[in-house]
């Protein structure tokens, strides 16, 4: 009796080709893959935090959608309330936890009277008609403006300063062609502040820097 011998090149052909076609899937898949966008829920507590004025960019920010919003439930006084946009990403800097990278975090909080030494090599700049300084090589920009500070990190420094061109109200109307409230408080720059910047800051309703060296000044006194 014949025995029936097995096509061995056929069936390695055929789960080659198998495989290939298993990982084109995949590939595609990743390709295709989104990040999750906000629920509307979620995004509808954002758009009723009633404590202050947060900002944002819009629904999306070069190609990612806006991911998530702290809302009130995640508020917390210090560090304020923030959006998120895309996906996170494992990276070096100082935009989020464990190196937890983002394509744009805007957090909008109360300012409190604290000083810029920590935030290490500076720039001081006026954005959006406001003080502002860069630090972190560009990818974060604090801007001071009205009771508030807003804090924009990036994956890149021209994403970083693009935002901080997009910046407009969530909670209420707003537009990001107009300039930004001033601040009603002294922001504490550190470093170098060109003519511009000292210009401005001399501007400030109630002459608040005014005020604010006074203030020093009296303490100092009162140390002596």
């Amino acid at each position: 009796m014949a025995t029936r011998r097995t096509d061995t090149p056929r069936i390695r052909r055929a789960l080659l080709g198998a495989i290939l076609l298993l990982l084109a899937v995949l590939l595609a898949g990743c390709g295709d893959a989104q990040p999750r966008r906000i629920s509307a829920a979620e995004l509808a507590e954002a758009q009723t935090f009633p404590y202050y004025t947060i900002y944002w960019v819009g629904p999306s920010f070069q190609g990612k959608p806006l991911t998530g919003a702290d809302g009130v439930d995640a508020y917390k006084p210090y560090t304020g309330d923030a959006v998120y946009y895309g996906d996170c990403v494992k990276g070096n800097g100082i935009l989020g936890s464990n190196g937890c990278l983002m394509p744009l975090k805007v957090s909008t909080a109360v300012y409190s009277l604290h000083s810029n030494v920590n935030l290490g090599t500076q720039r001081n700049t006026i954005i959006r008609g406001v003080p502002a300084v860069i630090f972190d090589e560009g990818h974060a920009i604090e801007l001071f403006t009205g009771q508030l500070m807003i804090d924009v990190y990036s994956n890149t420094d021209a994403n970083a300063y693009a935002a901080a061109q997009m910046l407009r109200p969530l909670n209420t109307s707003g537009s990001s062609s107009t300039p930004l409230p001033l601040p009603v408080y002294c922001p504490q720059l550190a470093g170098h502040r060109s003519t511009a910047v000292f210009d401005l800051m001399q501007r400030l309703p109630g002459q608040a820097c005014e005020h604010a060296k006074a203030a020093l000044t009296q303490i100092a006194e009162l140390k002596r």
